[in-house]
């Protein structure tokens, strides 16, 4: 397996605020709920009774500055939509190579048998 280009500071911030925003369930929820369509902040905070307005906003705040979400004006309202390429990025990072390593252990295994 070939070793990833090496990454500068800034990469590494990135993939951290993605990995922050994306550990609680909250926001994976949001994160959910934007994949599905384009909503407006109180159509978002409508979907989490559970929770305050304010609450909701801290959290998307987290998602905004991790480049999940992305918010336009529209009239007096904000529409929020899902930004899914740090995502991607993750995945192309970390999951994907991850998963060519467990493959690659687990045919090395099978040769051993």
């Amino acid at each position: 397996m070939s070793s990833p280009a090496p990454r500068d500071d800034d990469d590494r911030a990135d993939d951290d605020a993605v990995f922050k925003a994306l550990a609680a369930p909250v926001r994976r929820r949001m994160l959910d709920a934007l994949k599905e369509s384009t909503r407006t902040t109180g159509e978002l905070c409508a979907l989490f009774p559970e929770l305050d307005r304010t609450t909701v906003l801290q959290h998307l705040r987290v998602l905004e500055r991790a480049e999940l979400v992305t918010g336009r004006k529209v009239g007096r309202e904000r529409h929020l939509a899902l930004a899914p390429l740090p995502i991607k990025r993750l995945h192309d990072r970390w999951i994907g190579e991850y998963a060519r390593a467990a493959v690659d252990l687990l045919g090395r295994l099978d040769d051993d048998a």
